[in-house]
Parts: C-alpha cells; sequence; structure tokens
C-alpha cells in the first residue's frame, strides 16, 4: 500500500455563487502536514477558501486549548465565527476515565486533562458568552472512541452542553460516531435546542428523515463523495434544503478524488458540487440556498 500524501490538493474550480464551511477546525491543520509543507495560517486559509467561492467559516474549538484559540481567531477575521465546547472524547479524559474502548487505543491524558470536567465545561461557558461564538459543538457521543464508564462520562457531559446551548439560546453542533440511537434518546429525553445540528452526518436515510421531522439540521461532509458512501448519498437525497448544510471537518475527511490528503476549506466545493449532483440541482441554486441556511442558523458574520 501507497503512503498516504500529506501535502497540498490542488484547488477545486470556484463555485458559482458563495457558500460557507459550517463547521471546520484551522487550528489543527498544521498537525497533518508533512515536513516542508506550509501551512499558510488564519488568514491565508481564508484567502485560499475565498478565491474558490468560500466566504466564511465556523471555526471549532471543542477542547480547553482549542477553545480559547477558535475565540480569538473569530475576534481577529471577520470571516470567522466559533463554536465551543468539550469533544465527547475529552469528556472522558477531564472525568479521569482510563479504559481501552473499541479503537483498541490506549487513552492518552494531556496537562489540560488535570482539569476536571465540571470544571473545563464552566470554562466552555464562559468562553460562549463572548458574542463571536455562535455555536455549542461539537458535543454528543463517540462510542467507537469509549468504553461504558467513558460513555457515561460523554453522556453526562452531552446532556450539560444540551442545556448550556438552551441557557445561552445558541445552536447545537452534534458529534455522532456510532451512536445513532443513544444520541437522538438524549435529544428526545432532555429536549434538543431549538436549532440542533448533526455535524458530518453519518446516518441512513431513514435516520435523516426522523431528524428531518424533528427540525434537526444536517451538515455533509466530505465522507458524501466517498465511494462506500451510497447510504449517506441516499440520506442526502431526502433533507429538505432548508435543514442543509455542508462542511469540510479539516484537517481530515477529504472529499474524492483527494481522500487522505490534508483538508482545509478550499476544498468545500468538492462536496458542494458531489451534494448538487445528488440531489439533482442547479449548483449556484443549492450554494444560495445553503448560505441563506447558515446564515439563519448563526446569525451574520
Amino acid at each position: 500500500m501507497s503512503k498516504r500524501r500529506r501535502d497540498w490538493p490542488e484547488a477545486p474550480e470556484p463555485l458559482p455563487a458563495e457558500v460557507i464551511d459550517n463547521h471546520t477546525h484551522l487550528e489543527s491543520i498544521a498537525g497533518v502536514l508533512a515536513d516542508g509543507v506550509g501551512d499558510p495560517g488564519v488568514a491565508g486559509h481564508l484567502e485560499r477558501a475565498a478565491g474558490v467561492g468560500v466566504r466564511a467559516i465556523v471555526q471549532i474549538g471543542c477542547d480547553l486549548d482549542s477553545a480559547g484559540v477558535s475565540v480569538e481567531m473569530a475576534r481577529a477575521h471577520p470571516q470567522v465565527v466559533a463554536g465551543v465546547a468539550i469533544h465527547p472524547n475529552e469528556a472522558v479524559l477531564h472525568a479521569g476515565i482510563h479504559e481501552v474502548a473499541p479503537d483498541g487505543m490506549e487513552p492518552a491524558p494531556l496537562a489540560r486533562h488535570d482539569v476536571g470536567l465540571d470544571d473545563a465545561i464552566a470554562e466552555i461557558a464562559r468562553l460562549a458568552a463572548d458574542p463571536r461564538v455562535r455555536t455549542i459543538g461539537e458535543t454528543g457521543l463517540d462510542h467507537f472512541r469509549a468504553g461504558p464508564r467513558g460513555r457515561a462520562a460523554q453522556r453526562e457531559a452531552f446532556r450539560t452542553h444540551i442545556a448550556l446551548a438552551k441557557e445561552l439560546d445558541l445552536p447545537m453542533q452534534i458529534h455522532d460516531r456510532d451512536a445513532h440511537a443513544e444520541v437522538l434518546e438524549v435529544l428526545e429525553a432532555d429536549g434538543a435546542p431549538e436549532r440542533t445540528v448533526f455535524h458530518c452526518f453519518s446516518g441512513d436515510a431513514q435516520m435523516a428523515r426522523y431528524c428531518a421531522d424533528r427540525g434537526y439540521y444536517l451538515s455533509f461532509a466530505g465522507t458524501l463523495t466517498f465511494s462506500n458512501s451510497e447510504d449517506l448519498r441516499e440520506a442526502a437525497r431526502v433533507v429538505p434544503q432548508e435543514l442543509l448544510l455542508v462542511e469540510t471537518d479539516a484537517p481530515y475527511l477529504t472529499a474524492h478524488p483527494w481522500r487522505g490528503r490534508p483538508n482545509a476549506p478550499y476544498l468545500l466545493p468538492l462536496t458542494v458540487r458531489a451534494l448538487a449532483q445528488v440531489r439533482d440541482v442547479d449548483p449556484a441554486t443549492l450554494c444560495e440556498a445553503l448560505t441563506a441556511t447558515s446564515e439563519e442558523l448563526y446569525g451574520p458574520w
């Protein structure tokens, strides 16, 4: 098997109208690049994205370190708004739980995990009061990277984030990995925030219809373009336009034909065009609708 390349893919053809990247992690991109491959920095990423029609982003900081960085990024750049949360896998480490999960990896806590889970979420609540923070996220459940004790900690953290999003009247972005039924169960039991987004939606058409019936937004990433994602493409066909979003989830999940290469907002047009093809709609019309939905959800940039 050939080693995956870790340099930049070529830029796609510009979109016919502007769109917004619903979920990205600019602060993490440098860490996936090969030695000698330059990271253009925040301003460079934004300029590169604008060159292909991606005019703004939702920058997600989902650990104590990146949450603060994301807020500062949003303050410094008008094209950026921030989301903050304690990621479900971070919640396990803040809770002091060390167990091997289905991923088979040994836990590797960092210095920031010395902060207890309650205190970590309290810091997220403090950051979320900033007007440049427009969403609580990503929060949710990840059963691939948590064992039984870890899943219990994730669930409690998820419920606390739901309450925080309601208290602040902010949208919430959900991370859902191998936990569809459990995520929906928590939302049903606690009551979802008025604006709830499934980031990097990974369910099938049945789940998409269930979510749409409850007014949840579904955001599609580069996984939509993967050859083994026909169930996801079928899901994308049934989502009402007013509940549809797109994202990169950079630096991972790069769309075909660059799967496995570093991702960044400038590659979002690949997913947008795939989504237009899946839904059999004009790309310009789709772009305009996606932008309108993003602005309705998060407010003006």
